[in-house]
């Protein structure tokens, strides 16, 4: 389990993380959502020991993080630290001689999985083979913890999916998953949770698909005038006018609403399923319900 509580840093004056507080168990990949500056860099670097947070907890299965808690952690940083001097296989030489969980042919079969030339140094590598031996860095001791900050960055469509499974496969093995990324759709298609940051803090976080089934909103047609009760029917949150047809949240009784604004002579209800993008864009400030 990775687990943070009350994390918080600043630097200067500005108040990077904010009390953050989340926990991912084990078999499970977190996606953690946020704009440019969020904070979700600092909430890495605070979790892993790189930066020292001015107050909060933070736990890797149930104990803080010690020099033996790396044998068990896989981190991907936002931008790749190789060294470019050093091959491929150089590379994988310094974790073979750092990990102690370190597995030969694991590391073979995700050099051959990527297609990289283990003779070729580090600064040869495209910015995508270069997150590809960050990744492999990473997952070639088979770790119970990642942390992954961007990983599929400069990475083809087909090497995202590579990425994405490989990650799910890990998950299903038992790993406690963190993982950032700008692109909504990898989140969606790995995570089974979600924290979305703003400001610092951590403003919306659970399993994925009852943040889902709480955000589904309802829309309906009435002849004529909408009912004036329709803001007081249990369950609803917020609610549109536009002419005769209402559009409400329903806080995830969208199917009690529904049936509740039938009864009161509706004469056309649906109700609508909201992606992943649209409760990030909630999150932000930046939403509707258009």
């Amino acid at each position: 389990m990775i687990a943070m509580s009350g994390l918080t840093k600043r630097y200067g004056g500005v108040l990077a993380v904010d009390g953050a507080s989340l926990e991912i168990p084990s078999g499970s990949v977190c996606g953690l959502l946020g704009r440019n500056g969020a904070g979700k860099t600092t909430t890495f670097k605070c979790l892993l020991g790189f930066a020292h947070p001015d107050a909060g907890d933070v736990r890797f299965d149930g104990a803080p993080l010690s020099t033996t808690t790396f044998a068990h952690i896989g981190y991907v940083p936002e931008r790749p630290a190789l060294y470019g001097w050093l091959t491929v296989d150089q590379h994988l030489e310094i974790a073979r001689r750092s990990q102690p969980g370190y597995d030969p042919a694991r590391a073979s079969e995700l050099v051959s999985l990527f297609r990289l030339d283990p003779r070729k140094k580090a600064s040869k590598l495209s910015k995508g083979q270069q997150t590809a031996l960050s990744l492999i860095f990473a997952l070639v001791h088979r770790p119970s913890i990642l942390l992954l900050d961007e990983p599929a960055s400069g990475l083809d469509p087909v090497m995202q999916r590579v990425v994405l499974d490989l990650l799910i496969d890990a998950a299903t093995s038992g790993a406690a998953i963190l993982l950032s990324s700008h692109q909504i759709g990898q989140i969606d298609r790995a995570s089974d949770r979600v924290a979305i940051m703003r400001d610092g803090k951590i403003v919306v976080s659970g399993e994925l698909d009852a943040l889902r089934e709480a955000a589904r909103i309802v829309e309906a047609t009435f002849e004529g005038a909408v009912p004036s009760d329709v803001a007081a029917v249990p369950g609803v949150t917020r609610v549109e006018y536009a002419g005769s047809t209402v559009r409400v949240h329903a806080d995830g009784r969208a199917d009690a609403v529904a049936a509740r604004f039938g009864a009161m002579g509706a004469t056309g209800v649906r109700v609508l399923d909201r992606s992943l993008e649209d409760l990030f864009l909630d999150a932000v400030g930046e939403g509707s319900m258009d």
